[in-house]
């Protein structure tokens, strides 16, 4: 389930990711099968062989996408997610939401 951001976002997201863009999107989640994890980036893009590349910078696989529904994406959990934001110049994205 998510929870934590605001429609605009997600809308704004979903006009990037549809334009071909590389497009990030931080926010709270929970799911059992990743304990410890309260927080998911999504990073989509409609196009996939720039997402792929994209996602080999930081060792991501190919099979790790999402590819359910209009999105492709990857999901990005934890130490992985921390450090591919902060080598993105996006940390604020995670930031705001462990001071809440």
């Amino acid at each position: 389930m998510a929870f934590g951001i605001k429609r605009a976002e997600l809308n704004l997201w979903k006009q990037e990711v549809d334009a071909g863009n590389i497009a990030f999107l931080t926010h709270y989640w929970v799911d059992d099968r990743f304990p410890g994890c309260s927080t998911v980036t999504k990073v989509g893009c409609s196009d996939l062989e720039k997402l792929k590349l994209w996602g080999r910078r930081y060792g991501l696989q190919p099979e790790w996408l999402d590819l359910r529904g209009n999105y492709p994406h990857f999901d990005l959990f934890g130490d992985r997610q921390k450090s591919i934001l902060k080598a993105e110049n996006l940390l604020e994205q995670l930031e705001r939401l462990e001071k809440k």
